[in-house]
C-alpha cells in the first residue's frame, strides 16, 4: 500500500499556527505519510503587514514555504487545515482559499477524506472552539470525515489545554507550549494512520 498523502494547509500571521502546522506535519511524516506543508497566500497589503514587526518577521521567515494550490487538495488523501481566529471565525486568508474549491468539490475530489483542524487565539476564551466548528462546516460540505482530537490520549490532550474539537493554543511571543506541539505531533500521526486505514474504502 502506498503512503497516505496529507496536505497541511494553514494561514499564520505571526507564527503560532505555523508552529502547530509544522508539528502536525512532523507527526504525519513519522507515521509514514507523504506530506505537503502549504501556507495560503497573504491578502493583506504590505504596508499593513509592515505596521506589525512580528507579522513582517514571520512572513519573511516563511517565504520559502510553497503557497497552497487546489492541486494540493486533489493530491491529498487527508487534510489538516489551520487558522488563527478572527472574531471567533476562520481568517479571511484561509477562507478565500477555501472559497476557490468549488470546482474540485463538484468533481468529487474532496469527499471521503479525513479532515482535522487547528487554531490559535489571543485569549483563552478568544473563540478557539467556535473557530474550529466553523472550519468543520467546510468538511461537512466537502463530504470529508472529521477527525477531532477528542480525548483519545486524555493525558496528552489535557496537558495541551483539553480541547476535544481540534488543536488550539493561546498566541504568545514564545509560540505554542511544548504540550500543544506534542499533541499536534500525535494528531498528525493519528491523521496519517486514519487516512491510511480509509484508503481501501475510498478505492472501492
Amino acid at each position: 500500500m502506498s503512503a497516505p498523502r496529507i496536505a497541511v494547509v494553514y494561514y499564520s500571521a505571526t507564527g503560532n499556527v505555523h508552529a502547530i502546522a509544522e508539528a502536525l506535519a512532523k507527526g504525519a511524516i513519522g507515521a509514514g505519510a507523504e506530506v505537503r506543508l502549504r501556507r495560503v497566500e497573504e491578502t493583506v497589503p504590505d504596508h499593513v503587514v509592515d505596521r506589525n514587526p512580528d507579522w513582517r518577521a514571520h512572513r519573511d521567515a516563511t517565504a520559502d514555504i510553497p503557497v497552497a494550490t487546489l492541486d494540493d487538495l486533489t493530491w491529498a488523501d487527508g487534510y489538516a487545515l489551520g487558522t488563527p481566529t478572527r472574531y471567533g471565525n476562520v481568517a479571511a486568508q484561509l477562507k478565500q482559499f477555501i472559497d476557490r474549491t468549488g470546482g474540485i468539490w463538484e468533481a468529487g475530489h474532496l469527499a471521503d477524506k479525513p479532515f482535522t483542524g487547528f487554531t490559535s487565539t489571543a485569549e483563552v476564551h478568544g473563540g478557539q472552539e467556535s473557530t474550529l466548528l466553523a472550519l468543520y462546516h467546510v468538511a461537512h460540505h466537502w463530504g470529508s470525515i472529521i477527525v477531532p482530537t477528542g480525548y483519545v490520549d486524555y493525558d496528552l490532550i489535557h496537558a495541551a489545554g483539553g480541547n476535544p474539537y481540534g488543536l488550539s493554543t493561546v498566541a504568545g511571543p514564545e509560540g505554542p507550549p511544548e504540550e500543544v506541539l506534542a499533541a499536534a505531533t500525535h494528531q498528525g500521526a493519528r491523521l496519517a494512520r486514519i487516512t491510511a486505514a480509509l484508503a481501501p474504502v475510498r478505492a472501492s
